[in-house]
């Protein structure tokens, strides 16, 4: 039954979204937007209002993450942080130590804000750097320089005990030899998280239209890209920072706890707009989905008090396949005996094939990619689900 998918099986998070951002960047695709005026009163009001709907969903369980993201939540003023913080706190029972994330840009009006987040109560930042590389910063859209990256870094460094940083990789105009070499650098500046994204060209950005218009040039060849994947691989490994997923890597219990919890198929609350949720309730594992116009989510919650726009039930299959492409990114893989509870059994023919070809292991009930495979991840889902 998909009450087996349980909360205490793999953690209880809750994440919301803020939408708002100074400026659209040509590469997101996330539900960020530009608003000249935001009413933060008015916002934190909702957000409270949501909460206490959420919380009376699911009584009995213990809070394990927050996650501030966006958006660019580091626009958020530190008392609609602290405002929402203590109504959690209020209304879930939360572990010992909670990891509790805001995402942050790292310009220097930005940082001025950190002091605040961590008084109230935020004990983990995520920056959004992107480049240290001053050219690259502004054909990304980025509104802040390598300097001020590193001045935020660590300010941050000052405030929270665990900083993370984002970069991306295969950038216009960017060689192996300078990946290696901006890779290096951010190492060195100590970080203890990293997440490291190779630059996607998604449809409906910016980037989508220039490239389908043959205007975003100087991109690397696919083959440049997977050798920047694989040096990542192994100037992250020489520095304690193994990739303990795809894209991210950590130094030994600095992993992220909150994503963690997407990608071991736990349950989290989803609020604000465009956040998704999945919640193990008495119907089974229902996935949630909120309006992703700001304008209009504030309109429905203040109106008929919910952000809602559509919930499902999830059929074991659905549960289960979820599962594995979710958990099959993590260095330590997929529990095939909790497949099993679901229902759902891997083809033994096409798991020998993927081992032989030194894709996939799989002992002591747990499959897992090997460094291979991980470049073909895709691949290996689609054999798998449809064999």
């Amino acid at each position: 039954m998909a009450e087996l998918e349980t909360w205490q099986e793999a953690g209880f998070g809750l994440y919301l979204h803020w939408p708002f951002c100074a400026a659209k960047c040509p590469y997101c695709d996330f539900n960020s937007h530009v608003a000249a005026t935001i009413d933060q009163s008015a916002w934190t009001a909702a957000y409270l209002s949501e909460l206490r709907r959420a919380a009376a969903e699911t009584p009995g369980r213990i809070l394990s993450t927050v996650f501030f993201g966006g958006g660019t939540p580091s626009l958020m003023n530190p008392e609609t942080v602290a405002a929402i913080l203590d109504e959690i706190r209020r209304l879930w029972p939360m572990v010992n130590d909670p990891e509790i994330t805001l995402e942050a840009n790292p310009t220097s009006v930005e940082a001025s804000r950190f002091a605040g987040y961590a008084q109230a109560g935020v004990n983990r930042l995520s920056m959004g750097v992107q480049s240290l590389h001053d050219d690259d910063l502004r054909r990304l859209g980025r509104l802040h320089s390598a300097a001020e990256a590193r001045k935020a870094f660590d300010i941050a460094r000052q405030n929270f005990d665990r900083v993370s940083f984002d970069l991306i990789y295969a950038r216009q105009g960017q060689t192996l030899d300078m990946w290696r070499d901006e890779l290096k650098q951010a190492l060195d500046m100590a970080a203890d998280h990293l997440s490291l994204y190779q630059l996607t060209i998604e449809p409906g950005t910016a980037f989508g239209d220039r490239f389908a218009a043959g205007r975003l040039r100087d991109l690397p060849e696919d083959d440049t890209a997977a050798d920047m994947y694989d040096a990542t691989q192994e100037i992250c490994d020489a520095a304690g920072l193994p990739a303990y997923e795809i894209s991210n890597h950590a130094r030994p219990g600095s992993e992220s706890r909150h994503n963690r919890i997407y990608w071991q198929g736990g349950d989290w609350v989803g609020i604000g707009p465009g956040a998704h949720g999945r919640l193990g309730l008495s119907e089974g594992r229902t996935a949630t989905e909120t309006e992703l116009a700001p304008a209009r989510w504030l309109d429905m919650v203040n109106k008929t008090g919910s952000g809602e726009t559509a919930r499902s039930v999830l059929t074991m299959t659905e549960t289960a396949e979820e599962y594995l492409m979710m958990s099959l990114r993590l260095a330590e893989g997929t529990d095939l005996r909790r497949l099993e509870r679901l229902g759902h059994h891997l083809d033994a023919g096409i798991l020998s094939e993927l081992e032989e070809m030194g894709m996939v292991s799989c002992k002591n009930h747990i499959l897992a990619c090997t460094a291979s495979g991980r470049l073909v991840l895709n691949e290996i889902l689609r054999r798998l689900m449809t064999g």
